[in-house]
């Protein structure tokens, strides 16, 4: 029997390992485990895109087509193209068989690049001249959306760009947006006795692609319940009234975007007092739903903000701001691909939290800023720093609220609005049901402390080529408009989407010692000016001692005295700004250095440092072994 134990015992040993491999073979084929462990969950689909994805009810297809083989994309992206196809891959696996994959290689003269150029892809071209495909289609019955060219610096917002085009072709009719506005976004005919009227604005061109716009008076006392998003520009002179009918609008589930402004400069008021004279910027608010959201905003007051300035030398104007990418919210859709937005003669606004309410700054400004008054916005060059004391507290220019909204209006309808001067009476209000004292479902609303940079004059330039006329974008004032209106007409679970993690990391500590230096600066600034008063003060006084203007040629020694000093101030105070400028500059480059230094050579040092310790380990080890295994020779 002994003769046959080893024998039995491999016989056995290989059939368990038999086991084992099928075992092994059957769980590797069921579905896969995986760990998300990104910073931000880079691989971790939205819970947003889930539930578009789990409500489709008929067969959407995506037709994916990128260029494949050693010569066909650049290196550069093909791993990009590897993340594309598993996104795609991600989202079939949670719809189903609802979501049709089909993968194209459209190689050159194939029918699979017949294929993509009717599907409306475009070829992208290397600088060589070689083209390459990466593009996909959305389509549903007879509704298609196209991607012509999927770019990786748009990847943050991928995932909402597919499950955008996806939740539109699932959606049989273009969705009505109203519009109510205080000046002609829509444009007016023209008028008999002035002669005048105007286009409509691009940014309306360019919704009615998308939308069916609805117009809403601004004297309104309901919104129609066909409107579902609500687009609000400059409500000046609102009447409690229709406050009342936005306020029940957003309590009935009504997305609301509103672009209000303390100092519009496209709005020019006549003033009744002086008929000839030039007109005055309007101002516009919603003082009691900003009461009841936890908002304030000052309507008589601008922010100067000196972080993102526009203009230089005299146009210098601290009241136009030019904001860049660390002053937008890079983690919001609607901001985070847009690099630039002009906001002229601006509102900020200052929060006091509501409960229920939720508040997400999508811009904001530098902590070097101060509310200065209308009448002296306009004001630009060195009168425009003058007295200028930064808060030092950064302040939200464009925000959204989300949550449960409770009523502005807990003691009804308001009376409907009368123009002055009517002697009819009040019309009895419209009724709109019974009022809602809060919302059933969280809603959203956005709000902007800006409308002038909707105007076509602050967001696009209109060029004359080859006698047609082409919008060029001057910055993203409105893909940003388009983006929020966009995002809140898909729906809550679009609008709940995230964009993806960014690999744009700011040096936030460079900025921060900039914004520091500029505190010092301007407190020095005040500091001189103080000083030019005072001596300007006390020369005055010494003239009136010494007999007035007559003998103001003639300085006594004491005023000499008192401008050789104030001289030397002046002088003392420029070189201590020219240090500080100078320090500045070589704190910040030497950061800048030694961060590359950290970035370029850590991770090498710290691979060397580990291979070292390793080889060392493993010769001490060797020397262990051998030193057992001949102890006469080590003991020699």
């Amino acid at each position: 029997m002994k003769k046959y134990e080893n024998y039995l015992y491999s016989v056995a040993g290989l059939a368990v390992l038999f086991v084992l491999l099928v075992a092994f073979n059957y769980l590797a084929t069921g579905p896969a485990l995986r760990a998300d462990l990104t910073d931000g969950d880079l691989y971790t689909l939205s819970d947003g895109s889930k539930k578009i994805l789990r409500k489709l009810d008929g067969p959407v297809k995506v037709r994916l087509y990128i260029s494949q083989g050693d010569n066909a994309m650049p290196v550069q992206l093909r791993s990009f193209a590897q993340r594309v196809d598993d996104l795609v891959r991600e989202l079939k696996a949670v719809a189903g068989p609802n979501l049709i994959i089909e993968k194209y290689n459209p190689k050159p003269d194939s029918d699979e690049e017949d294929a993509a150029q009717l599907d409306g892809i475009e070829p992208q071209t290397l600088f060589s001249g070689e083209q390459f495909y990466l593009g996909m289609t959305v389509s549903r019955l007879d509704r298609k959306q196209t991607i012509a060219g999927i770019n990786p610096q748009r990847e943050r917002l991928l995932e909402y760009d597919l499950i955008r085009a996806i939740a539109r072709v699932s959606v049989t009719e273009k969705p009505t947006l109203g519009i109510m506005s205080g000046v002609p976004v829509l444009g007016e005919p023209m008028n008999m006795m002035t002669r005048q009227g105007s286009e409509p604005w691009v940014l309306a061109t360019e919704l009615k692609r998308d939308f069916n716009l609805k117009t809403v008076n601004m004297t309104a006392t309901a919104i129609d319940p066909e409107i579902k998003v609500l687009l609000l520009i400059h409500p000046r002179d609102i009447p409690e009234s229709t406050e009342y009918a936005l306020d029940q609008f957003v309590l009935r589930g009504g997305k609301l975007i509103a672009f209000v402004d303390p100092h519009m400069f496209f709005d020019q008021q006549p003033n009744p007092m002086m008929p000839m004279a030039a007109g005055q910027p309007g101002s516009s608010s919603l003082p009691r739903l900003f009461k009841a959201w936890g908002v304030s905003m000052d309507p008589g007051k601008v922010i100067a903000d000196v972080g993102y300035a526009s203009g230089a030398g005299q146009r210098y104007t601290p009241t136009v701001l030019t904001l860049n990418r660390t002053a937008l919210n890079r983690d919001d859709v609607a901001t985070s691909q847009i690099d630039t937005l002009l906001m002229a003669f601006s509102g900020a606004f200052e929060i006091t939290p509501v409960d229920g309410l939720k508040v997400t700054e999508l811009a904001r400004s530098s902590p070097n800023n101060m509310l200065v008054d209308n009448i002296v916005a306009s004001v630009s060059g060195d009168a425009a720093m003058k007295g200028f004391i930064p808060s030092n507290k950064s302040l939200p220019l464009a925000l959204r609220l989300s949550g449960r909204f409770k009523t502005a209006f807990p003691e009804g309808q308001p009376a409907p609005f009368v123009m002055p001067g009517r002697n009819k009476p009040a019309p009895p209000p419209v009724d709109a049901g019974p009022q809602l004292k809060e919302s059933a479902a969280d809603n959203a609303v956005v709000i902007v402390g800006d409308a002038d940079m909707l105007a076509d004059g602050a967001a696009v330039e209109i060029q004359t080529v080859y006698g047609q006329r082409v919008v060029v974008p001057s910055n993203g004032n409105l893909a940003f408009a388009q983006g929020m209106i966009e995002q809140l007409s898909s729906g809550d679970d679009l609008a709940s989407l995230r964009s993806r993690t960014s690999s744009f990391r700011p040096l936030t500590v460079v900025r921060q010692m900039e914004i520091n230096a500029q505190r010092q600066y301007f407190g020095k600034i005040k500091s001189l000016e103080d000083d030019v008063q005072q001596t300007t003060e006390k020369m005055q006084k010494l003239q009136k001692q010494s007999g007035g203007p007559r003998n103001a040629q003639i300085m006594s020694a004491e005023q000499q005295e008192e401008l050789e000093r104030f001289k030397k101030r002046l002088l003392e105070t420029r070189r201590e700004l020219k240090d500080l400028r100078k320090n500045l500059r070589q704190d910040a480059e030497a950061l800048q250095f030694w961060t590359k230094v950290v970035n370029i050579a850590v991770m090498p040092i710290v691979v060397t440092v580990f291979g070292l310790g390793v080889a060392l380990l493993r010769r001490r080890r060797s020397a262990a072994r051998v030193a057992r295994s001949n102890p006469q020779g080590a003991a020699a």
